[in-house]
């Protein structure tokens, strides 16, 4: 069974968003592994400057880094990454599975974003939309896309 791991910078707060993640979870125990990595994020300073931001992601980054797992193909979700369709992600998934990888690690940063190091690291990066989401619904938006994905490649019925 395939590892999905799931780095975030940043806890959630509101229960709806907890729910909704728990929810996902249930439902792709299934068909994957899933484990969320909760990673702290840096306080911000009252003002911020390119000096601190680049601060902040680096820690938040070096963070990141730590929890990767080696050899998992490594997914940032990133403003600059490829976009898809629903059928390309699940193509995607089953594709890194099929090349062998018995681990993806997709990564959602923090407030900032993510770090040089991080995305330099990454196999991919995949965009949602060219507008900007709090990363803390983001994260429900990946798991319910992992979970689209996993319905198509067994040829499930799902909500189109």
């Amino acid at each position: 069974m395939l590892n999905i791991n799931v780095i975030c910078v940043g806890k959630l707060k509101e229960k709806y968003l907890k729910e909704a993640v728990l929810e996902y979870s249930k439902r792709l125990s299934k068909y994957c592994n899933l484990k969320i990595i909760e990673i702290s994020d840096e306080k911000l300073p009252n003002k911020i400057n390119k000096n601190t931001i680049q601060e902040v992601k680096s820690k938040e980054g070096m963070k990141i880094l730590d929890s990767i797992k080696k050899d998992s193909y490594i997914i940032a979700l990133d403003l600059y990454g490829k976009q898809f369709t629903s059928e390309e992600f699940s193509e995607k998934i089953e594709d890194i599975s099929v090349r062998g990888y018995s681990s993806i690690t997709f990564i959602i940063g923090g407030t900032l974003g993510i770090s040089k190091a991080v995305l330099n690291k990454c196999n991919e990066l995949v965009c949602f939309s060219k507008m900007t989401f709090p990363h803390q619904l983001i994260r429900v938006f990946l798991l319910e896309q992992i979970f689209r994905a996993f319905k198509i490649s067994n040829n499930e019925t799902y909500h189109w």
